[in-house]
């Protein structure tokens, strides 16, 4: 990306690349009618943070480029000076997944990163949690009640004579009856049930509450791991007896989790899913690029990188079919974005839907802006494996993992993945955390860092001010990568306790 940031002490305006058209304005509380530009631009009208000043005069049809890349086209003629309103700008035809080139723009291999380590938990299946948890799974709603119930007397009773277990996470849901059980698309939250009851962080003691006639019966959820674990609330007499047999068993499973402790593990045992949420127009240009440069590093040292979002993929898709390490994983690719493409067409989904209202307020006019701004999260190098949603990886590297853009339910994919750390950019702010993996939240904007002193992890929002360099955030949140799954730092997020609940994908049909 070449970053051109045109500044005095004010105004301040980013153009991405050079052959951008547009450029964007910088100044916390936006630019008023008259201002100059050392290039000798002038506003003809207020235009806020964040949104499009035009840098020519654009005739209707013409195209409009942003990142080196047309992002629409000109609905009507427009000023050079001029804010470029979402209603300028008509939403341009998708990419056509048949004619995308495959592994044509395959990078060589960077230098190996070698040296770094963090202080993890090994699981003896090989895997590394970066936090040490009770994990209680369910294989139905219906007990959902009665669960937080016991969780919050195991946490209150319990959990304070283990000083090693760091939470007692219920993994709760709406799924396990009144469900398709067998339908071809149940495979997705049955299989995402499944992988998060292994998830590393729980140590392999998994713990399993169920009722005793659901659809999904309990030893779907994982046969190995939880035999003998498992509970049905319709096998005790009463209320009383359920929570003293649930607690019961946690008591178990906390005896030996606590017995655990952090030993030195190299960068490669770290699994990260990378997000955004609450994007702007700044997502694509601060904390996404140094999100990108702090993958290649994780990359470099053998780490998993796990990158999501279909909607916030699919109009960017002929920037990444080139970069797959082969065709096969390109074939892969192409058949995620159709899968979704059906999926979206069944729901008789409009592609306009996407930007949210506060996207389109931080700047972003449609969605093909959003995910060109969105794939700089993925860095540089080779994607080496694609996932459909809820799957585990089997290799190392730069990985795909097909997900909705939902924050909530691409979180709980990538969990269900192997994700043990969540790396989260954000633009409009949100307090979003997970229980089960700390959850790094990134700012776009200095000005957001500022509001949210005590939510946000780190200002990316630097790099728009010349005040950093892409290269020297990327570093800046590798290391704190490694402190925070160390247990030497702890999030916002955790630090608060803030926590949103799981959310399941699930296109099955219900009965």
């Amino acid at each position: 990306m070449s970053l051109q940031i045109n500044q005095t002490e004010k105004p301040l305006y980013i153009k991405v690349n050079e052959n951008d058209n547009v450029a964007t304005i910088v100044n916390s509380k936006g630019l008023s009618k008259g201002t100059v530009f050392p290039s000798g631009l002038e506003l003809k009208e207020y235009i806020p943070q964040g949104h499009k000043v035009s840098l020519k005069n654009f005739e209707k049809g013409d195209k409009i480029i942003r990142y080196g890349e047309v992002i629409g086209a000109a609905s009507s003629a427009i000023s050079q000076g001029t804010w470029v309103k979402e209603s300028y700008v008509t939403l341009p035809d998708p990419p056509i997944l048949e004619k995308l080139p495959l592994a044509t723009k395959v990078s060589a291999p960077l230098s190996p990163l070698e040296g770094y380590t963090f202080e993890g938990y090994k699981n003896t299946n090989g895997s590394v949690g970066t936090k040490n948890i009770l994990g209680i799974t369910t294989s139905v709603q219906c007990v959902v009640g009665v669960l937080d119930y016991a969780v919050k007397k195991i946490k209150t009773e319990l959990l304070p004579s283990y000083p090693n277990v760091d939470d007692v996470v219920a993994l709760t849901h709406n799924y396990g009856c009144g469900v398709a059980i067998n339908a071809p698309d149940a495979i997705i939250p049955i299989r995402t049930l499944q992988n998060l009851s292994i998830h590393p962080n729980f140590g392999g003691e998994v713990l399993v509450v169920g009722l005793g006639c659901e659809k999904l019966l309990p030893e779907r959820l994982s046969p190995q791991e939880i035999s003998g674990n498992i509970t049905r609330l319709q096998d005790h007499a009463g209320f009383k007896q359920m929570i003293a047999a649930i607690i019961e068993m946690a008591e178990e499973k906390l005896i030996k989790l606590n017995s655990r402790t952090r030993v030195t593990c190299p960068v490669s045992d770290l699994t990260l899913g990378l997000q955004c949420g609450g994007s702007d127009a700044f997502s694509g240009v601060t904390a996404n690029p140094a999100v990108g440069y702090a993958a290649d590093l994780l990359v470099r040292a053998g780490a998993t990188v796990l990158f999501s979002e279909v909607t916030e993929v699919r109009d960017a898709i002929h920037l990444l079919t080139p970069r797959t390490i082969n065709k096969e994983v390109g074939q892969s690719l192409i058949k995620e974005m159709k899968w979704y493409d059906q999926y979206l067409k069944r729901g008789e989904a409009d592609r306009s839907a996407n930007p949210s209202p506060g996207n389109k307020k931080g700047g972003l006019v449609n969605v093909v802006e959003k995910a060109l701004g969105s794939i700089a999260k993925a860095g540089t190098t080779p994607i080496v494996e694609v996932l459909s949603p809820g799957e585990k990886p089997t290799k190392k590297g730069l990985i795909y993992a097909a997900t909705p853009a939902s924050d909530f339910v691409c979180g709980t994919l990538q969990l269900a993945s192997g994700m043990n750390m969540h790396i989260f950019t954000t633009g409009r702010g949100t307090p979003y955390g997970l229980a089960m993996a700390p959850v790094l939240k990134v700012s776009t904007r200095s000005s957001l860092t500022e509001q949210w002193h005590d939510l946000i992890d780190l200002d990316a929002g630097r790099i728009a001010q010349g005040e950093a360099t892409i290269e020297e955030v990327g570093w800046e949140l590798f290391h704190l990568i490694i402190e925070i799954a160390s247990g030497h730092k702890k999030t916002w997020s955790d630090y608060w306790g803030l926590h949103n609940d799981l959310c399941l994908f699930n296109p099955a049909p219900l009965t």
